[in-house]
């Protein structure tokens, strides 16, 4: 029986890998309307086979991964996949995406998407060459560091067209920051996903698939595609994607106060010159591009040897600055390890940046100090391998790091998870966003940092709410954040050119809602309230140092009084709860 559509391959790939069966079944075609594709279809998946009390290291949770509704198409940015399930780290729902090139190729192979369920009794990895699936052994994979499983994967099955996904020691470890790796600098990268492939004993995927995707009409198609491409994407407005990448934010955050220095005590890195943009273009040797993107925001770079496709922003901030390391070539070093050994670079500096603090305060001494490069460098092994004692106490985290040590006042973490670059003294939609989004304190649900009025708190509750629900339909269509520009319309336009069937903005503001209305109710049947929707003591507390925001807080009061517009606008009661009207507004009432 045919399975394939429009815009979708129609069916998922099921591995068990407990019993090694393997089987296909037909995309829910119910399901496709209501949420499309990728995070939110891969929700709706997750939502019907896992209890939300499961333990997200044992054989009865899933891995649900997920391709975008455009993924393997002609429209440019839409590479992204994404990986649903429960976070090792934070206990919530996990959505984590990735672009790179593994997603069109799981389309491309037949499969929109696969389902991981139980534990392999020994380690293996998942090979894919079309309708073709089998495990293999991964025995002699254990210990080796993602870059090198990549290529014996890609080995394996006779070709460097193949696409991976690999974790590395710290992943076979179950760290709760591990990340999964794919085409050498891209991730899986919060929340912990490397843990979820360690603990089912899942080394990794390749994939090799040599299909097409389906579209109604392609002349009609290509068309949509051309001109939006041309018309919106390759805009002024998003040019910096190109000449500049995310270093470029660098210069822009210290400039606003914003940038996190020593562990979230001063919004201004006096010193960020060793770390920003031009930084970056002086080191730079070439530029990468994910699939189907025109735009190339991967900065290839070389110091003394040392050689990556990055830093990104993040990694520049949370293991550069806020660490007080303002040298480029400790940072490609620092982010090349974690890359290869399996480590999320915002978790794993913030965790050590907060040890350093806790050193400076005499709280605890695990040698490491504010701008000492060659410790910040040694501990990264310490921690994927767990091979030290301090290594073993960082790999945890700093949420527990933290509270071993009477030090909850000085960790910047929301739900467990590590905050990103954006100082939310500074800018209380971001702080907002943090506190509300569901895995935690993350950046990309809702991105205010450059608002024009970021203490508006009525502006800033309805501001994280929608763009909140943009990005949950943006992301399941499989579109890259760095679109920044495009809108319900562009979206709605492209897909009824690709299903041929007519879709509509609201319908798609809809969906993105949905998305976050599922999401919730999955974490308040984990557990989480509205005493989770949180800001740290740090920031509610302790004055901001240096900049243009020196002084202030954002105070308990305040933030209050945001979370319950926030709340209100959502429909949701005082606890953070979905009204009965919301979920039937939402078709969420029935499950």
């Amino acid at each position: 029986m045919k399975t394939k559509m429009n815009l979708y391959a129609g069916k998922l790939l099921v591995v068990d890998l407990t019993t090694k069966k393997i089987t296909t079944e037909p995309l829910r075609r119910d399901w496709l309307k209501e949420y499309r594709g990728s995070w939110g279809l891969a929700l709706r998946y997750y939502w019907e086979a896992v209890s939300p009390q499961v333990d997200p290291l044992s054989p009865e949770n899933q891995v649900v991964i997920m391709t975008g509704t455009f993924t393997g198409t002609l429209v440019p940015m839409t590479s992204r996949t994404c990986l649903v399930s429960k976070s090792p780290q934070t206990g919530t729902i996990l959505e984590s995406n990735i672009g790179g090139a593994f997603g069109p190729e799981l389309k491309l192979a037949g499969y929109d998407g696969l389902i991981l369920k139980g534990r392999a009794e020994s380690p293996v990895y998942l090979q894919i060459i079309d309708d073709q699936v089998t495990l293999e052994s991964a025995v002699a994979l254990i210990g080796k560091g993602i870059f090198e499983t990549e290529k014996l994967l890609e080995d394996a099955i006779g070709t460097p067209e193949a696409k991976c996904l690999a974790i590395g020691p710290a992943g076979e470890n179950q760290l709760p920051y591990a990340i999964i790796g794919a085409d050498a600098y891209r991730q899986f990268g919060r929340g912990g996903p490397g843990a979820l492939f360690g603990s089912k004993n899942l080394k990794g995927i390749v994939c090799r698939g040599t299909g097409a995707v389906r579209v109604a009409d392609m002349a009609n198609f290509q068309q949509r595609v051309t001109r939006w491409k041309q018309e919106n994407l390759l805009s002024e407005a998003n040019a910096w994607v190109s000449t500049d990448g995310t270093p470029g934010t660098v210069d822009m955050t210290n400039e606003l106060g914003l940038q996190p220095t020593r562990n979230f005590t001063k919004g201004v890195n006096e010193k960020a010159v060793g770390v920003n943009g031009d930084a970056v273009n002086r080191a730079k040797i070439g530029d990468r591009a994910c699939n189907s993107c025109p735009m190339a925001c991967g900065k290839f770079t070389r110091i003394n040897g040392a050689e990556m496709e990055g830093p990104e922003y993040e990694t520049l901030v949370v293991g550069g600055s806020n660490c007080d390391i303002n040298e480029l070539e400790p940072v490609i070093r620092f982010n090349r390890l974690c890359d290869d050994l399996g480590l999320d670079t915002i978790s794993c500096g913030a965790t050590i940046s907060l040890a350093m603090e806790m050193n400076e305060a005499g709280r605890a001494d695990h040698g490491l100090c504010f701008g000492d490069a060659d410790e910040y460098l040694k501990i990264v092994s310490e921690i994927a391998h767990l091979s030290t004692p301090r290594g073993r106490e960082l790999a945890q985290g700093s949420k527990r790091l933290a509270e071993k040590y009477s030090s909850t006042d000085m960790s910047m973490e929301i739900k467990g998870l590590d905050m990103a670059a954006y100082e939310p003294r500074g800018n209380y939609g971001m702080g907002l966003a943090y506190a509300t989004s569901e895995r935690g304190a993350c950046h990309l649900r809702a991105f205010l940092p450059f608002h024009e009025t970021p203490f508006d708190l009525d502006v800033m509750s309805r501001e994280v709410a929608e763009g909140q629900n943009h990005n949950g339909i943006k992301w399941a269509l499989g579109f890259c954040q760095f679109w920044g520009t495009l809108d319900f319309e562009i979206m709605a336009d492209l897909l009824s050119a690709g299903l041929g069937e007519s879709v509509t903005a609201a319908e798609l503001a809809t969906t993105g809602e949905r998305i976050w209305n599922l999401s919730r109710l999955f974490n308040l049947r984990a557990g989480f309230s509205a005493k989770d929707d949180a800001l740290p003591e740090k920031v509610m507390k302790r004055k901001l140092e240096k900049g243009p925001h020196a002084g202030r807080v954002f105070s308990q009061e305040d933030f209050e009084t945001a979370r319950q517009k926030y709340y209100a606008y959502r429909d949701w009661d005082e606890n953070g709860v979905p009204s009965q009207q919301k979920l039937v507004e939402l078709g969420l009432d029935s499950i």
